[in-house]
């Protein structure tokens, strides 16, 4: 169980009215193997199975930590808190390719379900585009999603992401409901932002 003010433990990366981004620390581990434990949470990523819990320890942590000093703490994958509670509510991922320009930068989360319908998806997504475009100089923010995962495509276009390519499904996501459909990627551009934020 998370306790109030954990959120702190990890260097802030941003906060919203209602949640605080911040650094993944060493220590994080349970949160990442528990937010991957619930089936529903991985139905469109692994088919429900859960991540073991030494690939989220040795190899998906460090890679988090690793992208830190990569970008200089600019782009990564961020732990997400409820600033009342301090609740550990999922993640959100704002980073580039790895070999890629720092210009282009996927956008993405994964919530636990408890924290499902209340916004969070949006308000975090929200504040990390405006953080890429404001503070990043990055010139188009993408996103993927499986073509059956209609509460991520709601959120995507309420952010005002537009799909630009169908997908086919990856190898290892062959066997994830809905892989005979594909995916989609959705893009913005900063002026497209830009000008949707005037209007």
């Amino acid at each position: 169980m998370t306790r109030p003010g954990e959120h702190h433990t990890g260097q802030t990366y941003l906060t919203t009215d209602r949640l605080v981004l911040r650094r993944f620390t060493a220590d994080d581990a349970d949160l990442l193997v528990g937010l991957d434990a619930d089936p529903a949470v991985t139905r469109f990523i692994t088919g429900g199975r859960p991540t073991p819990a030494e690939v989220v320890r040795e190899r998906q942590l460090p890679g988090i930590l690793a992208a830190y000093e990569r970008w200089d703490g600019r782009f990564g994958v961020f732990a997400a808190h409820e600033r009342d509670s301090g609740s550990f509510v999922g993640w959100f991922v704002l980073r580039p390719e790895p070999s890629g320009p720092t210009s282009e930068a996927e956008l993405g989360y994964r919530l636990r379900r408890s924290a499902w319908g209340a916004g969070y998806a949006t308000e975090g997504s929200a504040a990390l585009l405006h953080q890429a475009f404001t503070e990043l100089d990055v010139r188009l923010v993408w996103a993927e999603t499986m073509a059956l995962n209609l509460r991520s495509q709601r959120v995507l276009e309420k952010l005002g992401l537009s799909v630009t390519e169908r997908l086919e499904t990856p190898d290892d996501m062959l066997d994830v409901e809905g892989a005979e459909q594909g995916g989609l990627r959705y893009e913005v551009t900063a002026d497209g932002w830009a000008a949707r934020s005037l209007g």
